[in-house]
């Protein structure tokens, strides 16, 4: 059990095992499984309740293992596990073509059992002299860097850090608060996850 608090609806005690919500009455004889929607906002509480709960702290991520790319003045921050073979990820990476001023942040995170050639092209790319423009064109036209592929890479560590993390799927958006959102999310709904984090986190600098 990670998490257990009273919750604001219904007398409920929201309580969280590993990574699902659950609903209790004060006396536990009954469970609620499942989603709390505020109909009136369209928001789903129970889904924005895990997310600040699974929250990590931005600046634990060990951005040197990641390929860095500035976007206009780069004021807004976002972090992206990707695979190189993701289907998803390539929707994303058409999306972020009309992000501005972001800079985001790409770890290469092949899942071998799903793209077993992932793991191979992340480190083609990674050894590329311009590690964005590699990245960019593999996606534009499927174009590899020439090289061996035999550079020191992060691939295994952000391996390891995707674990860590609890990554299970590609693409992984990481934003400047530290909230974590699997799925290559659509164009306006990115724009709102960027200006929430980005005002969520300058509250969270302004707290401390």
């Amino acid at each position: 059990m990670r998490h257990i608090a009273k919750s604001g609806y219904f007398g409920l005690y929201e309580v969280m095992f590993d990574d699902q919500m659950l609903y209790v009455d004060p006396k536990v004889e009954y469970i609620f499984v499942g989603s709390i929607y505020d109909a009136k906002n369209k928001v789903n509480l129970t889904e924005r309740k895990t997310r600040e709960l699974n929250r990590i702290a931005w600046s634990d991520l060990p951005l040197e293992l990641a390929i860095k790319k500035v976007k206009g003045n780069g004021a807004r921050k976002l972090a992206v596990f990707s695979d190189a073979d993701c289907p998803f990820c390539a929707r994303l990476e058409q999306t972020l073509k009309d992000v501005n001023d972001v800079t985001i942040y790409t770890f290469l995170y092949p899942i071998d059992q799903l793209h077993p050639d992932a793991a191979r092209k992340s480190r083609l790319i990674w050894c590329a002299p311009d590690k964005v423009k590699a990245w960019d064109e593999f996606f534009v036209n499927g174009a590899l860097p020439d090289n061996a592929g035999d550079c020191a890479n992060p691939v295994a560590a952000t391996a390891s850090l995707g674990q860590k993390l609890k990554v299970t799927a590609t693409p992984t958006l990481v934003f400047a608060d530290g909230s974590i959102v699997p799925g290559a999310l659509p164009a306006q709904s990115l724009e709102t996850e960027l200006a929430r984090a980005d005002a969520e986190a300058r509250k969270m600098a302004a707290a401390k």
